[in-house]
């Protein structure tokens, strides 16, 4: 069973905490966070791009100049994509860009890539999470504390509006509460700094 140390805001020890082998000690599989990772972003993209084709276009139905005889090429519309205003090649639509990915393989791929994290000693977890006023200034004392000069997101077990507000000015550090963690959130980042709740709440989820 793997164990983590579990550290206070000021980067000393408070002391250790077993981790569950399902969620943090599980095989590492590319391809599964790949697939989760991709549907992730798969599903954010909004697919509401749209332009007309030659025949969408108002306008254009009389032929231009005869077809003979004025030393020009033949035109059959003004609506034609070669026109200005004309349609559009191969015009873009809408559509729908939404994937689907089972349960257990989306849970498959969020240990896969937390076990990972782990092992790459990219994963802290610290005692307890709590500023005493919204102020940036604390935030920055924290990660100099524990070493968090990279990207880092912190996964809260509750929403503290201070911590939310004192994080939010920091460029490479995002905060979110457990109940929102996946696949992406964990690889998109360096370092990943859960809160003890957080893990015990993940390990509840997920009856390890």
């Amino acid at each position: 069973m793997p164990t983590v140390k579990v550290y206070k805001m000021d980067g000393s020890v408070a002391g250790e905490m077993q981790l569950s082998e399902k969620i943090f000690g599980a095989e590492y599989n590319e391809p599964l966070i790949h697939q989760a990772v991709v549907t992730r972003l798969a599903n954010e993209r909004q697919g509401t791009k749209s332009t007309l084709t030659r025949t969408e276009v108002r306008g254009g139905g009389i032929k231009p100049w005869r077809q003979k005889g004025t030393g020009r090429a033949r035109q059959g519309s003004i609506r034609a994509p070669q026109w200005i205003k004309g349609g559009v090649v191969f015009a873009p639509k809408s559509r729908d860009f939404s994937k689907k990915m089972n349960v257990e393989a989306r849970r498959g791929a969020l240990f896969s890539a937390l076990s990972k994290k782990l092992a790459d000693g990219e994963l802290v977890v610290v005692d307890k999470l709590e500023v005493s006023a919204p102020k940036t200034k604390e935030m920055v004392k924290f990660l100099a504390a524990l070493g968090l000069d990279k990207r880092t997101v912190v996964v809260m077990d509750s929403d503290d509006v201070n911590v939310i507000l004192a994080a939010r000015n920091i460029e490479k550090l995002s905060t979110l509460p457990v109940e929102q963690i996946s696949t992406y959130e964990v690889v998109a980042n360096t370092k990943v700094v859960l809160t003890k709740g957080a893990v015990e709440k993940i390990q509840e989820v997920y009856g390890a």
